[in-house]
């Protein structure tokens, strides 16, 4: 068998059987493909699909490319939740705490921020002292603890996945359909989940930046899921504009803390209860998911889900006393105000233009091995639908240098728009795929 004639097959539109995608991806993981050989079968992929028989083979292909996390000896419902990425979408940080609350274990594997896309470590990082490499079996104490943990991907989890997802990045294969299933799914099975609840992205501020291939990628997501016999229920949402009144790191931890006191923006409490009331459903604590949502609202006002995210911050070797102590006020020097323009009305704040603004203040990274400031960031006094005089505050920024602030400015300013008229109400979750 050669790589090369691999490749052939799925340029001319072949399904690849498992013997030759084990042949392909675990020779790589191995170092013995090259990556020109890898990146042209990825190009190959981004052009012909993949059959969901291919798929779900390319999954338990990188799945079993290295070890899995054992849960064993912890009680479950074992339940997660992932997003295929967006802008200010912080759910992560406030719907474990609440389903943990519950009576649900979440073992949560997330990623960094790559491009104009936030990253759940990165914030989790900007809080002093916080353990996101975690080993197997501290992940697995810390969730018997406190309910849930959340850790990076280890050299030995799924490590097909994590060289394929860094050549994805550098040769144009990011948004294929395939390959972000493979990638997501064969992460969330090594990690021990049963239940995974999908927030799947559309608009400018996604990968996917039209409902319709959302909508592909929701369905791709939920049945290779259910053939590696997990439970999964996709939420098909909006992030045309960005999630929440806060972008940035530490800003992002501030927000999360708000929506854990019940003062959260009204679009990002919607989002998360949404996806939490189906954690709840599928760890069988609801008998739907609109109940799930009230069992999450009564969990919350309870404050339970506040607590537990504090005593994460300190499992994870965190100081939740200092994290309180500096709420507010850990911000970079470097700061400018962003002012309206036009009288009238903002009729949208374009996602993906803040995104690619916050990595110029430091918030995101271009490659991997950038740094990311935890003090950097943007946060809004004024979202679509809101009526403004030219000269009213609309966003505050915080930069990590004066350069970046600089680059970043007319970006923010060119991310809003203005109507005469006020804009009609987005709905943020379009369909649920289950």
């Amino acid at each position: 068998m050669r790589a090369v004639d691999i490749i052939m097959n799925k340029r001319a539109g072949k399904e690849l059987t498992r013997q030759e995608l084990e042949f392909l991806i675990g020779g790589y993981a191995a170092g013995n493909i090259p990556d020109y050989q890898v990146s042209a079968w990825a190009m190959a992929v981004f052009f012909m699909g993949m059959t969901p028989i291919e798929t779900a083979a390319l999954t338990r292909v990188m799945l079993e490319s290295g070890s899995k996390i054992d849960l064993s000896g912890i009680q479950g419902p074992f339940v997660d939740k992932h997003s295929t990425g967006g802008v200010g979408d912080k759910t992560s940080l406030i719907l474990a705490p609440i389903a943990a609350s519950l009576g649900i274990r979440v073992p949560m594997m997330s990623g960094r921020a790559l491009g104009h896309t936030g990253g759940t470590l990165d914030k989790l990082e900007s809080i002093p002292g916080y353990r996101t490499s975690l080993p197997a079996d501290e992940f697995k104490n810390i969730i018997a603890a406190d309910g849930f943990a959340m850790t990076g991907q280890t050299k030995d989890i799924v490590p097909a996945d994590r060289l394929l997802y860094a050549l994805r990045d550098v040769s144009a294969t990011v948004e294929s359909i395939p390959l972000i299933t493979a990638s997501i799914l064969s992460k969330k099975a090594a990690e021990g989940t049963k239940g995974l609840v999908l927030d799947v992205k559309f608009g400018s501020g996604a990968f996917m930046k039209e409902s319709a291939e959302g909508k592909k990628l929701a369905r791709s997501l939920v049945d290779t899921g259910a053939a590696l016999g997990l439970s999964v229920i996709a939420l098909l949402t909006d992030m045309n504009e960005p999630l929440g009144n806060m972008v940035g790191n530490f800003l992002e931890v501030e927000e999360s803390l708000d929506c854990l006191e019940g003062k959260g923006p009204a679009d990002l409490m919607e989002v998360t209860l949404e996806l939490a009331g189906r954690m709840a459903f599928l760890g069988g604590k609801a008998k739907d998911s609109a109940e799930g949502r009230r069992v999450c609202e009564k969990t919350l006002a309870g404050g339970q889900p506040r607590e537990l995210f504090l005593r994460n911050i300190k499992s994870q070797g965190g100081n939740p006393d200092e994290v309180l102590r500096i709420r507010g006020n850990y911000r970079s020097p470097v700061s400018a105000e962003v002012r309206a323009g036009s009288n009238g009305y903002t009729s949208g704040i374009d996602a993906w233009k803040i995104g690619h603004a916050c990595v110029q203040l430091g918030v995101g990274r271009n490659r991997t091995e950038d740094k990311v400031s935890p003090v950097a960031g943007v946060q809004f006094f004024a979202k679509s639908g809101a009526k403004v005089t030219a000269g009213d505050l609309l966003m505050k920024v915080w930069a990590a240098d004066r350069e970046g602030l600089q680059a970043a400015l007319p970006q923010l300013n060119d991310a809003v728009a203005y109507s005469q008229t006020m804009p009609a109400k987005r709905n943020l979750i379009l369909e649920e795929i289950s």
